[in-house]
């Protein structure tokens, strides 16, 4: 299976120490360089933990189509969607809504954090999602109330 991630998912995840939860329902994970630069550019959550076996760095070949979703997109998010297209990945991991967006209507199965973790719970890696969702918030993510309500709704966890 291929799956390209973004930068956020991964720092969201790692915020929480929960960047395995990725390996064990994916194998392997694939991120763009961009992805990889944004993450190493200051210590902070995920810097470390991104040089790790099952994360895999690659780089893209469309630098012409990169310059057009820079209009749009920030360097991570464009090469994301790009390398995703590329190797026909099976799902991409963007949580930002206008990359989402764009992934979708690339074509791409376009995956945020809040559904890995429910997919984890699902698939019994993780007991409940509401205490990593109130740790992600701790650590600075933000989710509306709304989104909030509505997740938990659906894993059952209201």
């Amino acid at each position: 299976m291929k799956v390209v991630a973004n930068t956020t998912p991964l720092i969201s995840l790692a915020a929480i120490g929960r960047l395995d939860i990725l390996e064990s329902l994916f194998g392997r994970i694939i991120i763009a360089e961009a992805v990889y630069r944004e993450i190493k550019a200051k210590p902070g959550f995920g810097y470390d933990q991104i040089d790790c076996a099952y994360i895999e760095v690659q780089s893209i070949q469309g630098q012409l189509y990169k310059e057009f979703l820079l209009t749009q997109l920030d360097s991570g998010e464009a090469e994301t969607i790009i390398l995703a297209k590329e190797i026909n990945a099976d799902f991409v991991i963007i949580d930002e809504n206008i990359g989402y967006r764009f992934a979708r209507s690339a074509g791409l199965t376009a995956i945020r954090t809040l559904s890995i973790l429910l997919r984890a719970k699902e698939k019994g890696y993780i007991e409940r999602v509401k205490p990593l969702l109130d740790e992600m918030v701790e650590k600075g993510r933000w989710y509306s109330r709304a989104v909030c309500r509505s997740f938990l709704d659906k894993a059952g966890e209201l």
